[in-house]
């Protein structure tokens, strides 16, 4: 029997202990995490910036790229620091600090998907009454419900979980992630279980039946469209929008709704891993930047910069 301890910090495990890999793991992850941080940043304000995309949908995807910044400062600088053999323990309050933040924004982008699902099911379906359905009073409201139930379940789930006993020594994964953290603790945690079941069936399950149905619905509406240029610009919308939503909602599927003891400690790892740090870094380019719009706003920025720059 392991004794219960009052604990004080987390030992994290690293992905290897071969330094050649760490230092090719090193550059790859500092790559991917530069690049989600300027791809994000760039859609912001380019967002910001461009009057042509102050609409409902680029208000969402605002967000969305709030979140993904939030999301890769949240885990993977530290981890930085532990591929460079600094920083494997992290205290109890730092790796709650984690936990909470990956369980918030986790939980927001769940929700954000689904919300950019109807935006994309009205502006499509029913186009002539767009600006009337979303308009700015309902992008505040779906925004704000958005971040308040991320918020509430988030820290409900992960602060449970951190109330439990736990045992020495307390290694866990390469992050600090709610699973990982429950397998260290000195009592059952069936329930802490059942309530993150519970969260996902309404976080995951039913935001992915909304979004389906909103696909249903579109596919049911361009149908009948004979022109090759609105199949190809409903199609190339709605596609990365799908391409997003399988990345993201297949990875956390997989890694909270599957029976717990079949994932190994290493798929854990890269599932964390591939929502922490290459989701965001992929999202910019499938969502933005490939975007007609935003490439033209794009042009305006750079053609702004060299008027000033030769001034």
């Amino acid at each position: 029997m392991q004794n219960e301890t009052s604990v004080t910090e987390f030992i994290r495990l690293g992905f290897s202990s071969n330094p050649a890999l760490l230092l090719c793991l090193f550059g790859l992850f500092s790559v991917l995490y530069s690049a989600a941080l300027m791809g994000n940043i760039l859609v912001l304000v380019l967002i910001c910036l461009g009057y042509r995309l102050h609409s409902p949908m680029y208000f969402f995807f605002c967000h969305l790229s709030i979140v993904d910044i939030c999301c890769v400062s949240n885990n993977v600088p530290h981890m930085l620091r532990n591929l460079l053999g600094q920083g494997r323990t992290i205290s109890f309050a730092g790796c709650g600090t984690q936990i909470h933040l990956y369980s918030i924004f986790a939980l927001i982008e769940h929700i954000l998907l689904a919300v950019m699902s109807y935006d994309l099911y009205v502006a499509i379906c029913h186009p002539l009454c767009y600006a009337l359905i979303m308009n700015r009073r309902v992008c505040l409201t779906l925004t704000a419900v958005s971040w308040a139930l991320g918020f509430i379940f988030g820290i409900l789930q992960a602060s449970l979980a951190l109330h439990l006993p736990f045992c020495g020594p307390c290694e866990a994964d390469h992050f600090c992630e709610i699973l990982a953290v429950l397998r260290l603790a000195c009592t059952d945690t069936t329930d802490n279980k059942i309530l993150i079941f519970a969260v996902c069936v309404c976080f995951l399950l039913f935001p992915l039946a909304l979004i389906l149905i909103s696909c249903l619905h579109i596919l049911s509406t361009i149908l009948p469209i004979h022109s090759a240029a609105g199949w190809h610009k409903t199609f190339s919308t709605c596609g990365s929008h799908l391409t997003a939503v399988s990345l993201f909602y297949g990875n956390v599927i997989f890694m909270y709704m599957w029976p717990w003891n079949s994932n190994s400690s290493g798929q854990e790892k890269v599932l964390s891993l591939f929502y922490s740090l290459i989701s965001p870094s992929l999202n910019p380019l499938i969502y933005s930047l490939r975007n007609k719009q935003v490439k033209e706003a794009l042009l305006k920025l750079q053609m702004r910069k060299r008027v000033f720059h030769s001034m």
